[in-house]
């Protein structure tokens, strides 16, 4: 059996980790050796403490990029980890080289580790990408534009990191991407993801669409407040400005609340204190959850989202960044949710709140795409996930 390492390098949230964690039991139960890499091992520990696997820090940025604009593109957010020039990226890919070099794998998996893929090549290790439509960018083609933003910018900046990432394989005798995509997609590949979900709205018709990975087991049992009123599931974070806004109309509407922010389950003070509104010590079990919700309220993460989605249940979304704006964008497009980026923190969120619920047509949207996607399975597709990579190593 072969050899796997998986890593994680940019991007925040459990996301990452836990679509690392499924396809890690998918490879296990084959029979490979798995080892893992991450960004953050300590906000992971707890989701990933029963897969029993080497766990190690991920070489990564940790400078401040002063001065430079809201990324337009990929490749302005790699010039926030080291990619504006080649001297300052060597160190880091150097962390990755040595990494490999100890750990000898037959195949390197990157979720958004660029970084990971390049030193990977540099080795003429064999690589492959898992992700959803934000990290794997559409082959052969410039990168997507994230948010508007002049053109020859969004040119330059593509050039400038493609440069910058040649410039340190050419260092190591290695051959050079031939477009900027080729950094973030690897040997092989792998969209974790539906058409509806996909950031860049790509032909459907030439993709290989897997389906979103997320960790769909464990977490608290659903409780919800006594009394009468439509049950929501609100999981939001408290450095979104609006989160205790988007509470208190909640309940001012009358709904019965179940919240999970990471924050009150941290011990700090709740935002808002109602008999309508229980906040969950740790993250909930969202099947069952979901399965019982009127309404979902977040920020538009995939994990969250997707299983909202295969519920039928409609979505108040708040996203936080651009790539949550991607896809509550393309949900909104959908019919199936609400996405309130554009609403104020003082905005009137009791009527954001009472459109979603009221409007016959964001139910029915998300009861429709329920049933297009019925009989999704989380594990018959980390096993194809598991295959494609078998195959990859032949």
């Amino acid at each position: 059996m072969a050899h796997i390492h998986l890593c994680w390098e940019l991007g925040g949230g459990l996301g990452h980790a836990g679509r690392l964690k499924m396809l890690a039991q998918a490879l296990l139960a084959r029979g490979h050796r798995v080892t893992m890499s991450l960004r953050d091992l300590m906000h992971t520990h707890a989701l990933l403490a029963d897969l029993d696997v080497p766990k190690l820090q991920a070489p990564v940025w940790l400078h401040d990029a002063v001065g430079l604009p809201s990324p337009g593109n990929l490749a302005e957010i790699l010039f926030r980890c080291g990619y504006l020039e080649p001297a300052a990226l060597h160190g880091v890919v150097g962390g990755w080289r040595a990494m490999f070099a100890l750990l000898q794998p037959d195949l390197v998996v990157a979720d958004f580790a660029p970084t990971a893929l390049l030193a990977a090549r540099s080795m003429g290790l064999r690589t492959a990408s898992v992700g959803n439509g934000f990290n794997t960018p559409p082959r052969g083609q410039p990168l997507p534009a994230l948010r508007q933003a002049p053109a020859e910018r969004l040119a330059a900046s593509e050039a400038r990191m493609l440069a910058t990432a040649n410039a340190v394989l050419a260092a190591f005798g290695a051959e050079p991407y031939t477009q900027a995509a080729d950094a973030f997609l690897g040997g092989l590949p792998l969209l974790c993801t539906w058409p509806e979900l996909d950031h860049y709205a790509r032909d459907a018709a030439g993709e290989q669409w897997l389906g979103p990975n997320f960790v769909d087991e464990g977490g608290l049992a659903p409780y919800w407040p006594e009394g009468e009123g439509a049950k929501v599931y609100a999981y939001l974070k408290a450095s979104h400005p609006a989160h205790g806004a988007v509470l208190k109309a909640l309940v001012e509407e009358g709904c019965r609340v179940l919240a999970y922010v990471p924050e009150v389950a941290a011990g700090a003070p709740p935002p808002v204190v109602s008999e309508r509104l229980l906040y969950a010590d740790a993250p909930l079990a969202l099947a069952p959850t979901l399965a019982a919700a009127d309404l979902c309220v977040c920020h538009a993460g995939e994990a969250t989202l997707a299983q909202a989605l295969l519920a039928g249940v409609p979505l108040l979304m708040l996203p936080s960044h651009a790539e949550q704006f991607l896809t509550a964008r393309r949900v909104a497009m959908s019919g199936a949710g609400y996405n309130a980026a554009l609403l104020a923190p003082a905005a009137d969120w009791r009527a954001a709140v009472r459109g979603v619920l009221d409007e016959a047509r964001y139910g029915a949207a998300a009861q429709a795409f329920a049933a297009r996607r019925q009989g999704f399975d989380q594990r018959r597709m980390n096993q194809q996930l598991r295959v494609l990579l078998e195959r990859h190593l032949v």
